[in-house]
């Protein structure tokens, strides 16, 4: 959960309504509008009954990459739109609007216009309007005209409709800046379409890859033609439509159960088939196991594993409290334990991890009564006495949300803005070796995860970054990390980031986690956001092929099981998930099926009784443990995947 948010929910609960009556935020800056590239200094103060109060005002846009404020309040337009900004200081809060002007338009950018057209084949022009501070003007409507109709007929939306052979300008307009080109439309040879796949039943969830060839009159092939893919079904369940995704390079993957047909047409040529798909049932019980309550403060994240002396223990943090880490004994997961607890200067312990043989323990720290925040790094040789080895807060006073251990490193993050490599091979004498920044305007950087040499960071609005610290791939260390891939997702909310190298198709996915609060009215503080399957295996063109998403429920933290190809997610007020994510991915998983089963947590002596709110998730010998704000440490068991075809009374 990001720092900013959870403060905002925080001063809501917890300060006195009288308070928040009283007290005011009084913004001072008269001009709220900015062009790009503009500069500006904020300025507010705290008004209580009409008096001025002293005191620092701390401003937080809700748009980082559109609009940043920087600590000194200096408002720093990057992206033209109107960015929310969040104002706040000891009890009171205000929030308003910051305007950032379009700049004007320079050019329609076509690409790939192609040399002919077959008449009759249908195409879409691929365009961008670029404007004058050289940023892409998304959802700009483009009016497009053809100089003669009776060749070829053009949409807004840039698709050409080819009529006859001939020569035609398409004229593309938007804010008195134009662009034509010329299109050569020519006689069409394609008279029949060959249309390939293999097999043609399945279960939802499961990919499809069509091949079609156009041929001529002689039964050759025309490998130019432009062929379109569409698909119509009906599902067995009548009462619901046969939904699906079907990308124009032939994968096509259904959402429900029920008869499908997949056609494939250039021009007047066509053909088609047909597919029955049957339900994944994936379906399995969840049972509770143990839980290890905390009815006394929010708790954060979690970490299990196995010790020296063969036992199973756990740690998880705490939020928005007094800087308590809590230690357990989970190795009879029915019966969790709690064994000892550490309390350092801090309000919330957001995160710890516990290094390879379990020796070492990293809890980060946020709101110190110093502001020396950091680490702290812990001797958990025996868990039943932990104690403190060192802390280190060099370059850290701005807060550590969220660590990662890693073969003796720390990577560590810097007040949300870059992450440290640590030196911890001697624990008691830690040292800095490198640091991992982005240089791109507003950039901020909420999660660190780091498996076989590789940095998957998660860089919100400039998504997930896959930096080299000693795998090889880009030649870096931890000493020097270097960079090699990326991939950022429209919204901008990328809050997580865990890796996935499917065994059953070779395929390298890195799974992405949103993370916002759209649904804040009425007192209700959902989380929305989801899970974004990203397909790595060409590093250099990485694309987005599925998504998990819950109604009125948002992803937070998430933990992948390679083997059983699992994923084990936690959603907030909408609990743990449990996700077959096995095979190829594509389009809707909640829709297909995926889902295997969930768990809400809910303790009447929790504190905050009876709600979920799950943070993470970890897979432990064969057991699934979770935290939970509300209420503490839950453990849980998936029953065994279901054996398939197996007869009633067969041997």
């Amino acid at each position: 959960m990001t720092k900013l948010s959870l403060s905002i929910v925080a001063i809501l609960i917890i300060a006195p309504m009288s308070l928040l009556a009283q007290k005011e935020i009084v913004i001072e800056t008269s001009n709220l509008t900015l062009e790009v590239g503009e500069q500006r200094q904020l300025s507010a103060y705290v008004s209580e009954n009409g008096q001025k109060l002293t005191g620092p005002v701390i401003f937080r846009s809700r748009d980082r990459k559109s609009l940043f404020v920087d600590s000194l309040g200096i408002a720093h337009a990057y992206k033209p739109g109107t960015v929310n900004i969040v104002a706040f200081a000891a009890g009171a809060r205000s929030n308003f609007d910051m305007v950032v002007n379009f700049p004007p338009i320079a050019e329609i950018k076509i690409d790939e216009v192609p040399d002919k057209i077959y008449a009759g084949s249908p195409i879409q022009l691929k365009y961008q309007v670029i404007d004058k501070a050289g940023l892409v003007r998304e959802g700009a409507k483009v009016q497009m005209v053809s100089s003669n109709e009776k060749v070829a007929t053009v949409d807004g939306f840039g698709n050409i409709r080819s009529l006859k052979a001939g020569s035609v300008t398409i004229t593309s307009s938007i804010e008195g800046i134009e662009n034509a080109i010329t299109i050569n439309i020519v006689k069409n040879p394609i008279v029949s379409i060959d249309l390939d796949v293999e097999g043609d039943e399945a279960r939802t969830g499961d990919v499809f890859h069509f091949k079609a060839k156009a041929l001529d009159a002689k039964g050759r092939e025309v490998s130019d033609a432009s062929i379109r893919y569409s698909f119509d079904g009906v599902a067995d369940d009548v009462s619901t439509s046969a939904a699906g995704l079907i990308k124009q390079d032939g994968r096509f993957v259904a959402d429900k159960a029920g008869i499908y047909t997949v056609t494939a047409s250039s021009g007047t040529a066509s053909a088609y088939k047909t597919l029955r798909i049957n339900p994944r049932d994936v379906a399995r019980k969840i049972e509770l196991v143990g839980q290890g309550s905390v009815s006394d403060k929010f708790t954060s994240d979690l970490w299990i594993w196995e010790g020296q002396d063969g036992r199973d223990y756990a740690v998880t943090g705490t939020w928005g409290a007094d800087g308590t880490a809590y230690f357990w004994d989970v190795t009879d997961p029915g019966s969790v334990t709690k064994i000892d607890s550490i309390q350092v200067d801090a309000r919330t312990v957001n995160d710890v991890k516990v290094s390879e043989d379990g020796n070492v323990t990293v809890i980060s720290r946020e709101g110190a009564s110093n502001r020396k925040n950091g680490l702290v790094i812990l001797d958990t040789s025996n868990p039943r006495d932990v104690k403190i080895l060192s802390t280190y807060d060099k370059n850290m006073t701005g807060g550590v949300h969220n660590v990662f251990i890693d073969k003796g490193y720390v990577y560590a993050l810097s007040a949300g803005q870059k992450y440290y490599v640590i030196n911890i091979k001697d624990p008691k004498n830690p040292f800095a070796v490198s640091k991992f920044e982005l240089d791109t305007p507003g950039h901020s950087v909420h999660d660190v995860w780091v498996e076989d040499g590789i940095a998957y960071s998660s860089n919100w609005g400039d998504g997930i970054q896959l930096v080299d610290v000693g795998n090889g791939i880009a030649g870096g260390s931890p000493e020097n990390p270097v960079q090699f891939a990326s991939y950022a997702y429209p919204s901008g909310d990328n809050h997580a980031a865990f890796p996935f190298h499917s065994k059953s198709t070779g395929k390298f996915y890195v799974i992405g986690g949103d993370e916002k609060f759209p649904y804040a009215m009425n007192g209700n503080y959902l989380a929305g956001g989801y899970l974004h399957m990203i397909d790595f295996s060409d590093l250099k063109n990485p694309e987005e092929v599925a998504r998990f998403e819950l109604p009125f429920a948002g992803s937070h933290n998430f933990w992948v099981d390679s083997e059983s190809e699992t994923l084990y997610a936690t959603f907030y007020n909408g609990g743990v998930r449990v996700i077959d994510i096995s095979g190829e991915l594509m389009g809707d998983l909640l829709a297909q099926g995926r889902e295997i089963t969930f768990y809400l947590p809910g303790d009447p002596k929790g504190f905050v009784p009876n709600a979920p709110q799950t943070w993470g998730a970890q897979l432990h010998k064969g057991h699934l443990f979770y935290s939970d704000m509300n209420s503490g440490l839950w453990v849980s068991k998936v029953e065994p995947i279901k054996p398939k075809n197996v007869k009633i009374g067969s041997k």
